[in-house]
């Protein structure tokens, strides 16, 4: 054996067996079992595993063969060999198999059982030695811990016992191993309970009737209760399914059930036998009617059958664990987003078109776990999911995300007007009465891409718009969204790959005095060339660059260039300043100012010649970061501009804040200002500009007219197409050459 089988070996000391699998010790008489390994560890650690071992009331005697040809001799000298442990590599790949089929072939040995183990599967794929060799299991060596090795054992030499006590009906039992297959093969309760019924009339006669029984608690859905239901039924009709033995209307029959429960034992009349199948924690009974009592043969079929009945019924139910734990959340019991991806491939696969998928996002959940403990967080989950699910018996709920769930169903009942309806109460949390809202994303049949994988992807684009939606929280999916977001991929893809080829430029527009109409400085403007000659408008790539996280290295690129046009103006135009716009992503780096002050120094530029500007609206956002920041900057001797004053929704108070020495008069404020009653805005501004002794500049002059205006207005400065339009450098240097 190689050496990395045998770092396995441990797995047999792993102390995980359960005390009612080793019996009390009551013969002198021995089970005979060979062990087959060519690693003399395996040996030892398999014998001590199983020391203290009784089955059946006989201790096990342990025969050694390491290699294949010293065991095929062994079977040929021992007819007592009950069970043999087998490995499947040894001095050669396939030496175990060559046993088997000795065993089997030449020997012609049908008794022995045979438990195949390997340390290296892919010399023996499982499931073709399981179909072209007669063995009984097959386990890998990590697999078999203590308790699963005497468990295999003690199956084994059962079977071995009961198989030569019946050994003259082996028409039975060929049909007892067929039947462990169909059975190994069931992974639900229903289907695995069926099964057995069927096999029962296989074994017994055509003519039974029987039903499977257990307790409801914790088997059948929204079943809380311990009474009897009927799992499945043969000879009688489907609708006792799910269903308390009680339907049957067969008092006996319920006596004899709940007799053979608690007493944990089989009855056997001659009209009628009580099963009980028991494994671990879990228990059930079958209820079968005779046309006649069964025979001794019949009998000891049927004790070997429900052996691996018992055994199958507890792998039912642990795969049926494994399955909740895969396709259920553990917090609400509702599907989780596995199942809902397989439940959205039922969706977008069927016929029915008056459908529809969507997702629901509670709002700053959060903000409540964060505030209120994740005990009060968990419990409004589930009064969430208790709530929608109240919406529609037709609909399918499942909880895909830490506070978002998903939801399928009629079209005519899952609505955003019904959805946002779910939200208009509050809901309990254990003592807390919480008020909340939801964002939704929904898709239609019609929309619906051919995979669930398709359509949560589909959904969930829906839900991300409607979280940007400030008017409406809802909206459907639709192709025009994937076009628009693979534009958007495009032409990011297209400005970082262009930004990193210099094609990205830094052109200005002239700031003029009022009252001298000399040039005092200019706005630094970002422009984007294409390859093509074409530009970008920066109302559609800033957007861009700030939705990528380019923004910040644009808006460095941006400072430096501002600043190396300052160094060339410094010849000439030492007075003049330059403006230059930033964003909040800069603002949120921590070496912000650093920067500033750091490529301001490089350059050699006096900080008053820079002039920084903000919008109004980046104040939503984290207002402290940008005040704390600007008041260093200010420091510095850099000048502060507000642009586009009066168009967003900040409080003045934030203005008294900020450490400003410009305010901007938009555009919009200027366009009419010439017009009856239409400068009461830009009056304010200018007003309120000189009240808190700041400069008041005004863009967006085109004509002589609203110069006029301004001027009456006391408007310090401006900027516009009256003026200068933006220019590249060189053309900006020559239009002060000009002007000078």
């Amino acid at each position: 054996m190689q050496a990395s089988e045998n770092s396995h070996d441990d797995f047999l000391f792993i102390d995980d067996s359960d005390e009612d699998e080793i019996l009390a010790f009551g013969s002198n008489e021995t089970w005979q079992v060979l062990i087959v390994d060519d690693d003399p560890e395996i040996h030892s650690v398999t014998q001590l595993a199983l020391s203290d071992l009784v089955v059946l009331g006989r201790r096990l005697e342990y025969l050694h063969a390491y290699s294949g040809k010293d065991a095929c001799q062994l079977i040929e000298n021992n007819d007592d060999i009950v069970l043999v442990l087998l490995d499947v590599v040894m001095e050669t790949d396939d030496a175990g198999l060559n046993v088997v089929k000795y065993i089997r072939e030449t020997l012609q040995r049908k008794d022995i059982r045979i438990v195949l183990r390997t340390g290296q599967p892919g010399y023996a794929p499982e499931e073709s030695v399981i179909k072209e060799y007669d063995i009984n299991d097959y386990k890998t060596k990590t697999e078999l811990t203590r308790r699963k090795l005497v468990t295999t054992v003690f199956a084994a030499i059962r079977s071995f016992q009961q198989i030569a006590t019946v050994n003259e009906n082996r028409q039975g039992l060929e049909k007892i191993v067929s039947g462990a297959t169909e059975l190994s093969s069931q992974h639900s309760l229903p289907t695995f309970s069926q099964s057995v019924l069927s096999q029962l009339r296989t074994l017994i006669s055509d003519d039974i009737s029987a039903v499977f029984c257990a307790r409801g608690q914790g088997i059948i859905d929204n079943i809380d209760d311990l009474s009897f239901y009927v799992l499945a039924q043969i000879g009688f009709d489907d609708s006792l399914l799910n269903q308390k033995i009680d339907t049957l209307q067969d008092n006996q029959a319920n006596k004899q059930v709940k007799a053979c429960f608690l007493q944990q034992k089989h009855q056997y009349l001659d009209d009628s036998l009580d099963l009980y199948v028991a494994k671990g924690d879990y228990r059930a009974v079958i209820h079968v009617r005779l046309s006649s009592p069964l025979t001794e043969i019949q009998t000891q079929l049927l004790n070997v059958f429900l052996t691996g009945v018992a055994v199958g019924y507890e792998n039912v139910h642990l795969f049926q664990k494994l399955t909740n734990a895969a396709y259920r959340d553990w917090l609400t019991n509702l599907p989780n987003r596995l199942e809902f991806v397989r439940l959205l491939d039922s969706f977008a696969q069927n016929d029915c078109k008056n459908t529809v998928a969507a997702l629901i996002d509670i709002n700053h959940f959060s903000d409540i776990n964060d505030a209120l403990g994740q005990d009060i967080g968990n419990k409004l989950l589930s009064a969430v999911g208790q709530r929608i699910q109240s919406i529609g018996s037709d609909c399918q709920l499942a909880r895909v995300g830490a506070d978002v769930f998903g939801i399928i169903g009629p079209a005519d009942c899952l609505t955003p007007e019904s959805l946002i309806a779910l939200f208009h109460q509050p809901f309990a949390a254990g003592e807390q009465h919480l008020p909340i809202n939801a964002c939704f994303g929904l898709c239609t049949k019609e929309h619906a891409q051919s995979s669930g994988v398709q359509v949560l992807n589909q959904i969930n684009i829906a839900l991300n718009i409607a979280k940007k939606n400030r008017l409406e929280h809802f909206a459907y999916y639709h192709s025009d969204i994937e076009d628009q977001m693979q534009w958007r991929l495009n032409m990011i893809r297209q400005l970082r790959n262009d930004f990193g080829n210099n094609c990205l430029e830094l052109w200005y527009q002239p700031q003029l005095s009022l009252t001298t109409g000399k040039v005092i400085g200019a706005e630094a403007l970002l422009r984007w060339r294409t390859a093509d000659g074409k530009f970008v408008s920066p109302a559609v790539f800033i957007p861009l660059a700030e939705y990528s996280g380019l923004i910040i290295e644009i808006g460095d690129w941006v400072i430096s260039q501002a600043c190396k046009q300052l160094k060339v103006l410094e010849e000439n135009f030492s007075d003049l300043s330059i403006s230059v716009n930033v964003s909040i992503p800069q603002f949120r780096q921590d070496n912000f100012v650093d920067n500033i002050i750091n490529t301001m120094t490089q350059y050699g530029i006096k900080p008053n010649k820079l002039e920084l500007e903000i919008t109004e609206n980046i104040l939503m956002d984290e207002p402290q970061i940008i005040i704390d920041a600007l008041t260093k900057l200010k420091a510095q001797g850099i000048s502060i501009a507000l642009d586009d004053f009066g168009t967003g929704f900040s409080s003045l108070s934030y203005l008294q804040k900020l450490p400003l020495n410009r305010l901007k008069v938009d555009r919009a404020f200027v366009t009419d200002i010439n017009k009856e009653g239409q400068s009461v805005i830009a009056e304010t501004i200018i007003n309120l500009g000189k009240k808190m002794q700041l400069k008041v500049i005004a863009e967006g002059i085109e004509e002589i007219e609203q110069q006029e205006r301004l001027i009456e207005l006391g408007c310090d400065e401006v900027q516009g197409f009256y003026y200068a339009k933006p220019m590249p450098a060189d053309e900006f240097i020559n239009f002060l050459h000009q002007q000078s």
